[in-house]
């Protein structure tokens, strides 16, 4: 979906089929078939952005086979389907029963990160639509927290730096410019925008900034002005933003509270939960190890990196976090100029809510996102923004 911001500029909306587990090219294309093309038909659209997750053998698959990778451009365009953003932050297996820690691996210490950026690269400049010249990635913010010491950190610093580099010569060859964005996430080296300001500015080239994810932004308990603020100010670019809202707990040490949050516990993905107290910020890497004892204390509200749908909020006594989303794209595009023209939803945790609410079916899912676009696209236009056919 395309907006025209009032400065004249084009504004993409897509949403990420990271929500839809394919690890191979052919999955890829089966998606495309069963979920992205029904969503766009249910928008009445007759062309809809959707933000590609390429699997390590997918992207492998696609940078060796220049027919397979035109074969999906074509592909695309038959199904009303078009790309200006991937999301490189998973590596593969983001469909497994049990992901957890393991999305954080490989990280940008470790050379197949690099080779996987690089050959998603690749694959975008052929796959935006001939009148874009300008494509995203979103990636990994450097590493999960534990294993990343100065080693690492300074064979994080030269393979984004080489990347930058990679980016130079692709745009040299292609005309495709293209930017790559790390994705702030609680637990991770960088957890929030203001941990991203240092290695950003050292690296210091415009193909590497930052992606914006205001389901994270909110589980740190950032404020959405105070954070692009910052980031402007910086000239750190804003490659991406990706529209997701995280679990909110007004209450947290109400038993009936705890007990609505305990339903959102689940096996399949790491939920890491914050609180903001008098002493900063306090968090655990899962929802269930916030809801063992004491292990958080719960004067204070919590916020769980839980991505719920943009459209329906849980249920009372729990809420969202879709207020920190609105101010989030309010400051993102809402001013003379936008600080970024690629916009995702990002709702991947679908198939992970409480039995209750999972979609039945792929006709339910495929209606779930459908309306995430419609409000996100609601939101746009109550900015000022005219949606183009």
């Amino acid at each position: 979906m395309r907006f025209r911001h009032p400065d004249g500029s084009t504004v993409h909306l897509a949403y990420c089929t990271n929500v839809h587990p394919a690890e191979t090219l052919d999955g890829v294309l089966a998606q495309l078939r069963d979920h992205c093309e029904p969503v766009r038909r249910r928008l009445g659209r007759d062309r809809l952005g959707i933000g590609l997750w390429l699997a390590r053998d997918a992207a492998h698959a696609l940078v060796t086979d220049p027919s397979a990778l035109r074969g999906l451009r074509t592909e695309l365009e038959q199904r009303g389907l078009e790309v200006v953003t991937l999301n490189g932050f998973p590596y593969e297996g983001f469909g497994a029963e049990e992901v957890k820690y393991r999305v954080y691996q490989p990280d940008w210490a470790d050379p197949e990160r690099l080779a996987h950026t690089t050959d998603l690269a690749r694959v975008l400049a052929q796959l935006l639509p001939d009148d874009v010249t300008e494509g995203s990635i979103s990636t990994l913010p450097l590493a999960w927290r534990t294993a990343y010491d100065q080693e690492r950190a300074t064979a994080a610093h030269t393979a984004l730096t080489t990347l930058a580099e990679r980016l130079d010569a692709l745009h040299e060859l292609t005309g495709r410019s293209l930017r790559i964005g790390l994705e702030p996430e609680p637990g991770c080296t960088v957890e929030t925008t203001r941990d991203a300001l240092a290695p950003l500015t050292a690296i210091g080239h415009d193909r590497i900034g930052i992606c914006v994810d205001t389901c994270h932004l909110a589980t740190s308990f950032e404020d959405p002005h105070t954070a692009l603020n910052a980031l402007t100010q910086a000239r750190v670019p804003i490659v991406k933003s990706q529209l997701s809202a995280a679990l909110h707990a007004e209450h947290p040490h109400l038993p009936e509270v705890r007990a609505a949050l305990a339903a959102f516990d689940e096996p399949r993905f790491l939920h890491q939960t914050r609180t903001l107290t008098a002493a900063g910020l306090r968090g655990t890497d899962d929802l269930g190890e916030a809801l063992a004892g004491d292990a958080l204390p719960d004067a204070s509200p919590w916020r769980a990196h839980f991505h719920v749908p943009l459209h329906a909020a849980p249920a009372a006594p729990l809420t969202s976090t879709l207020p920190v989303l609105r101010a989030a794209l309010t400051r993102l595009v809402g001013g003379q100029h936008p600080l970024t023209h690629h916009l995702e939803v990002e709702t991947y945790t679908w198939q992970a809510l409480p039995p209750e609410l999972r979609p039945r079916a792929r006709a339910q899912l495929c209606d779930g996102i459908a309306a995430e676009l419609t409000l996100a696209r609601d939101l746009l236009t109550d900015l000022g923004l005219k949606e183009l056919p």
